[in-house]
């Protein structure tokens, strides 16, 4: 019989590590819980700069005194003032003339006095580091959103006056509503089947997503659709368009009367469109590279099989976009150098790939020094607290995400909201763009690791220093004329920070800088009232113009920029063909497909 050997020492103190590292784990997953995703180490830190450097600025104490003295002073000033029948007032929480009564006007003149004091305290400047600056902003501004008194019942005027008009109606339905969410909350089960789920209201292949095509290729990670022409003659280059995998696919194919994939059709384009597979906790492994390489490249070595054409357009939409730009500059370098793939680049990317016609980006960021509000979330505590939380599941879930976005825009999204449901009882709005941002996503948990680590925190695409088949990428590799669209109001990829692909690359680009957010700006179809756009091109040798510059000087022209760009497409396209209907031996399925298909209760 063999005597098994005594535990060493150095084993006896690596199971107490790891134990210790397992306890640590929890604890912090339990934080990341409580904080609703946030770091609550990060959040100190902030705050903790903030306040040492304020402690240590008496001379800007005194004016801070000052200050609040003199905002005291006008905001009783503007309490004790007659109303006007018209009101000048810009915020939309008090637009309504109700606000200018008292005793409504005195309590909004010392909340904007509060809220002016605070955000001005919270710009504390010298000393305090950038990053740690913006989170003291951010937080303050979300504390002071949910303090207004437009959010709470005796201090909102127009939520007594409906109250009074409905005999208190208004508030039983806000009542009723509140009970419904809550028990939504504490019912979610992220392995309820789809088909147990509340049905959208808005139903996918039957009210948005109807454009008529076919799937006609399929792998783990994407169904590649194709859509059937409705013109006779049609554009010899087909489009490939890559969606975000943040979100499914038919944001781009809504309703029939907004929907960008049709108005390409009904122009004469040959359209592709990828629909990423929404996955589960065995995906937990998948990398960026496996979107890049069975995601983006192997979606276009498929469209040039199923079209038969040589060149291909490419749209990239926000995380899409990213990665269609890596792709390209992958592409533009492996033109130039066709001799020099490795042999990782050759088991990753297909031999047979179509040439690039043109690359269109649709509020995609390729450089994340200045990602907006966004960059509140993205340090190192913070993603430390995420993959906490990402590894038990094996994903980032839908829900996440969308707290997330929720964050980014609180006084329209939650406090707003919150107001007309549950103080007025009004229910929430329904149209296609809601119901989609309803139909939530996942992203697997080392895949969105990677690309909050490389792109956000090291910004590594920007710097040159991000790699792809083991291979460094550099964006000034792309060599196929770009279209570049950004949004005024986008807090998810904010227009000067996607303008930036003018540092980055040496071939020509049309910026466009659309009116709107981030979705409602690139879903802005023709025909869609109060919608405007500026473009114009950067050529070879123009040099540098600073964005507020070119903001300045670029034209605007009033309408949807979607008929620029079907113009710029067209513009290096061949001459049109006769059109040809999808071969039944292609397709595996109608569209919108399987994948779009499959919903998460999380």
């Amino acid at each position: 019989m063999t005597k098994r050997s005594a535990p060493t020492a150095a084993t006896h103190q690596d199971d107490q590590l790891a134990a210790a590292q397992a306890l640590d784990e929890s604890v912090r997953a339990q934080w990341a819980r409580t904080c609703g995703g946030l770091s609550p180490i990060a959040l100190a830190l902030a705050h903790t700069d903030w306040a040492m450097h304020m402690l240590s600025s008496p001379g800007r104490q005194a004016m801070l005194a000052q200050r609040a003295l003199d905002l005291g002073q006008q905001a009783w000033a503007s309490a004790m003032s007659p109303a006007t029948s018209e009101t000048t007032e810009k915020d939309a929480r008090f637009s309504n003339p109700a606000w200018g009564q008292w005793p409504y006007n005195a309590i909004t003149a010392g909340y904007k006095a509060m809220d002016t004091w605070f955000r001005e305290a919270a710009q504390q400047g010298n000393g305090v580091s950038a990053h740690h600056q913006h989170m003291v902003n951010f937080f303050t501004g979300q504390t002071l959103d949910a303090l207004s008194p437009s959010n709470w019942l005796w201090t909102n005027p127009e939520v007594l006056q409906t109250a009074q008009e409905t005999g208190g109606q208004s508030l039983r339905d806000g009542w009723e509503f509140f009970l419904q969410d809550m028990q939504e909350q504490l019912t979610a089960n992220p392995d309820t089947p789809a088909d147990a789920l509340e049905p959208l209201e808005y139903q996918v292949g039957k009210d948005v997503a109807v454009t008529p095509g076919k799937v006609v290729f399929r792998n783990h990670l994407i169904e590649l659709i194709q859509y059937s022409p409705s013109t006779d003659k049609v554009q010899p280059e087909p489009i490939l368009i890559v969606p975000s995998c943040i979100m499914k696919y038919y944001i781009l194919d809504l309703s029939p009367h907004n929907s960008m994939v049709k108005y390409l059709v009904d122009q004469g384009h040959t359209v592709f469109i990828i629909s990423w597979r929404n996955p589960d906790a065995s995906d937990r492994d998948l990398k960026m590279q496996d979107y890049l390489s069975s995601g983006v490249l192997a979606a276009m070595a498929a469209a040039k099989t199923a079209s038969g054409a040589p060149r291909l357009h490419t749209v990239g939409y926000c995380l899409g976009g990213t990665f269609l730009a890596i792709v390209a500059a992958t592409l533009g370098r492996l033109a130039r150098k066709p001799t020099e793939r490795t042999a990782k680049e050759q088991a990753l990317i297909p031999a047979d790939l179509p040439e690039l016609a043109s690359v269109v980006l649709l509020a995609a960021q390729t450089d994340f020094a200045e990602p907006g509000d966004l960059g509140v979330f993205i340090d190192d505590a913070q993603l430390a607290t995420l993959r906490q939380s990402m590894n038990e599941r094996g994903y980032l879930s839908g829900k996440q995400m969308g707290g997330s976005f929720v964050y980014l825009a609180s006084r329209g999204l939650l406090w707003g909201r919150n107001t007309r449901r549950y103080l007025m009882g009004e229910d929430d709005p329904s149209f296609d763009l809601m119901s989609w941002n309803a139909d939530t996503t996942r992203l697997p948990a080392r895949m969105h690791a990677e690309y909050l680590n490389a792109l956000f925190l090291n910004n590594a695409l920007s710097a040159g220093q991000y790699r792809f088949a083991g291979t460094t990428v550099a964006l000034m590799d792309i060599n196929a004329p770009m279209m570049v669209v950004a949004t005024t109001r986008d807090h998810v990829s904010p227009w000067k920070s996607v303008y930036k692909i003018h540092l980055q690359t040496d071939t020509h680009v049309s910026f466009v800088l659309a009116e709107g957010g981030h979705n409602a700006g690139i879903v802005s179809e023709p025909g869609r009232p109060r919608r405007s756009y500026q473009i114009d091109s950067v050529e070879d040798n123009m040099g540098w113009t600073d964005p507020d510059d070119w903001k300045a000087q670029a034209p605007t022209t009033q309408g949807s920029w979607w008929e620029a760009m079907h113009a710029w497409l067209t513009a290096r396209s061949g001459q049109p063909i006769a059109a040809r209907p999808i071969p039944k031996a292609q397709a595996l399925c109608d569209a919108p497909g399987t994948y779009v298909m499959t919903r998460y209760a999380d």
